[in-house]
Parts: C-alpha cells; sequence; structure tokens
C-alpha cells in the first residue's frame, strides 16, 4: 500500500514531469514560470517511492515564482524567532484584501490552527458542535477532544448542507459552533450563498458560524457562491495550502470581529507563524497575475477531469473545488487500494459514501496514468470483500484533507 504522508510533511520533491506534461496539450498550456520550483526543479509530483499525490487537494504547480523567490531570502532568518512584529505586513495584507481591521484578523500554523483556536475558544463541555457529514473532520476532531458534544448532520441530496437541519440542531443545543466548510471537503460542492447568508442571519445566540473558505479561489465567480463576510456571529477561515500552492509551509487565518478575533487569539501558539510562511504569505497575495494563473490552470484540470468522466459514463458529484468525488460503482477500499498498487494514491474512505472515491486534481501527464489504471481497473483483481473489511476496520482520520 502506498505509503501515507502528513500534509505538514510535503513540500518538495523529486517529480519533473510535470512541465513537459503541462504544455503538451495547448489547451492545458501552463505557464513555465510557475512550474519551476527551488532552484529549477519541478514542485513536488510523487513521493519518494514515486507514488503520484491525487490524494490531499493540494496545488500540484508548486508554489509561485514570487512565492519562491521570498522562501531563499527568508531562509536566511531561520536562526532568528519570528515575533508579531514580523507579522505586519502579511496582516496588513489581509486585512486590505478583506476591507477589515487589522485587529480583526487571526493567522496560524495553517486553517487547521485556525479550526483548533476555534474549538478550544467557543466549544467546552456542555457546549455543542454542529457540522455537516460528510465533511473536513479536523473541527469535529478538536471539539471533541475539548469535551463538547459533536452533533453531525447529513447533507441534503445535492450534497449541500441541509441549513434547516443544521439549525435546528444547533437551537436544540446550549451553544457552541456551527462549521460549515463551502465549498465542501470531500464532496466539491456548495451551499447556495443566497442560503447560507440567509442561515448567517438566524444563528442561535451563543453560538459562532465559521466558514471555511479553503477553497474560495475554485468557485469565486461561478452562479450560487460568494464569499462570507465576518459579523458578531460568523467568521471566515482561508488557506494557503491551494491556489497558493504553500500546504507544506503551513499558513492560514481567520477574519471575525476584534472581540471575536481576541477569543480567539488566547488560544493562539506564541510565534505559531514561521519566518518563511510570514513573508511568502505577503509575497503570494500580491502576486495576483500568478494566482490568477493558478486559478485558470485548476480549474482547466477540472473540466479535463469532468470531460474524462463524462466520456466514461461516471456519475461525478459536481466540484467548485481542486478535486472531485465520483461513484466508483464498486466499495471505495477496494479502489484505493488498487490505485495504490498501481503507485497512485487517492483520497481515504468518506464513510458514509462508501462507493465514492476522492481524486485531487494532478499534472495531465499524471491524470493520464490515472485514467489509464482506472480503464485497466474492470479487468483487475480487487480485494474481496472479507480483506476490504479489514482494511476498512483498521482506518483512523488521521487529521489529512
Amino acid at each position: 500500500m502506498a505509503q501515507e504522508f502528513s500534509r505538514r510533511n510535503l513540500l518538495f520533491g523529486m517529480g519533473a514531469a510535470a512541465a513537459a506534461a503541462a504544455t503538451a496539450s495547448p489547451a492545458l498550456a501552463y505557464p513555465q514560470r510557475l512550474l519551476a520550483g527551488l532552484d529549477g526543479k519541478a514542485a513536488a509530483t510523487t513521493t519518494v517511492d514515486g507514488v503520484i499525490l491525487l490524494s490531499r487537494n493540494e496545488n500540484a504547480y508548486g508554489p509561485f515564482a514570487s512565492v519562491q523567490d521570498a522562501m531563499r531570502q527568508s531562509l536566511g532568518r531561520a536562526n532568528r524567532y519570528t515575533f508579531p512584529p514580523d507579522y505586519a505586513a502579511l496582516i496588513d495584507r489581509i486585512s486590505r484584501l478583506h476591507g477589515v481591521q487589522q485587529n480583526q484578523i487571526v493567522i496560524g500554523a495553517g486553517s487547521t490552527e485556525i479550526l483548533r483556536m476555534a474549538a478550544e475558544a467557543f466549544t467546552a463541555p456542555g457546549k455543542r458542535l454542529v457540522t455537516g457529514h460528510p465533511t473536513f473532520e479536523a473541527m469535529g476532531a478538536y471539539a471533541a477532544r475539548r469535551g463538547a458534544e459533536v452533533t453531525t448532520v447529513p447533507l441534503t441530496a445535492t450534497y449541500a448542507h441541509d441549513l434547516d437541519a443544521m439549525l435546528g440542531a444547533a437551537r436544540a443545543g446550549n451553544g457552541g459552533l456551527i462549521y460549515i466548510c463551502n465549498p465542501n471537503n470531500p464532496t466539491g460542492s456548495l451551499t447556495p450563498a443566497s442560503d447560507l447568508a440567509a442561515f448567517a442571519r438566524q444563528v442561535p445566540s451563543g453560538y459562532v458560524l465559521l466558514i471555511d473558505e479553503a477553497y474560495h479561489h475554485f468557485a469565486n465567480g461561478l452562479p450560487g457562491y460568494a464569499a462570507s463576510e465576518p459579523s458578531d456571529s460568523v467568521m471566515i477561515a482561508r488557506t494557503f495550502s491551494k491556489v497558493y500552492g504553500m500546504a507544506g509551509i503551513r499558513l492560514g487565518y481567520a477574519v471575525a470581529t476584534p472581540e471575536r478575533a481576541r477569543q480567539m487569539s488566547k488560544w493562539q501558539l506564541d510565534n505559531n507563524v514561521n519566518a518563511v510562511a510570514s513573508q511568502c504569505g505577503s509575497v503570494a497575495m500580491d502576486d495576483k497575475t500568478a494566482t490568477q494563473e493558478a486559478t485558470r490552470r485548476i480549474v482547466a484540470d477540472r473540466d479535463e477531469f469532468l470531460r474524462q468522466a463524462k466520456t466514461r459514463n461516471i456519475d461525478v458529484i459536481p466540484s467548485y473545488t481542486n478535486f472531485a468525488m465520483m461513484n466508483a460503482g464498486r466499495p471505495a477500499r477496494q479502489v484505493i487500494d488498487y490505485f495504490a498498487r498501481n503507485k497512485i494514491q487517492i483520497g481515504r474512505p468518506f464513510p458514509p459514501m462508501d462507493t465514492h472515491v476522492r481524486v485531487s486534481f494532478g499534472t495531465p501527464e499524471e491524470m493520464k496514468r490515472f485514467w489509464r489504471a482506472w480503464d485497466q481497473m474492470k479487468t483487475a483483481r480487487l480485494a474481496s470483500s472479507s480483506e476490504n473489511a479489514i482494511a476498512a476496520a483498521a482506518y483512523q482520520w488521521d487529521g489529512s484533507c
């Protein structure tokens, strides 16, 4: 089975096919300056064992060239602690993007730290977390460790968050936190902006609504989607792990009211954002051209994935992200293990969607290998039901996307 890698341990590797693959088709052409990694090497596309990584919703093309330059410069200060004054440019840049004051920004080592801070600040024994299912599990895990009651609400038939049911679950509790990932992970689906805005106005007293917009760039501008606005009952979380290609650098932030930001910051580690992340975040946000190019590239990859799936009559949940979830028509664990044997790592199981698999978009060459393996799967021996049951019993969420 493919080796599992923590998303905190992934930065650069030995993959070299990305540049050539991306220029194979004019429709999929990608700026070469965004493909070159540090010292001219390609961004990491495989593990050291040659396993293609289509499992954790990363940007397969790596950080922007401007961000790579910032990495090199910031490494010269790696022997020094990073203190809050060093975050000034980053916080200023984020506050200007969202049109808020600097004291409304909380930064973290990835948006997962933002979720942990929110769980610490707004849940506790006697409090409740209301969350969709399936969705990104980190918030549920953090709230459970805090001693809060975790209430999961199944998604609707269209894979949107069931806002009416979530509102009912919140009203039945004694305050706490409501978590909505939009677009949602693992389904890639959308909860309509108009419905979410109406829901935000009805958040019961004693609750805070945290909207996780990790995949904002891939949905922005599409019908039904709009970025959320912070209020006394609403906070927003964002990450640099997706379009900016900085998953291994660990940087994220929250936008909230000054009081909510203060409540979260009490749970913030000192020097939680390292010197490299602090400098690279500002540079990434300022490089609007590269951001637009990276977004277009990944959206083109998504369109191509959906085209390939359609030619094979595969049922795919409409995706607003850099990954897609599709019905494999057989137990997901079997499919995951089959691809692992072919040195392709796809997403882990997401019960109760037991025949669906989640595939992150890789480079064009990587996706060719994926589809080649998919087409060969119908004649391959897959794990038996008993073997699949053993593998499923051994599964535990590992904190990954």
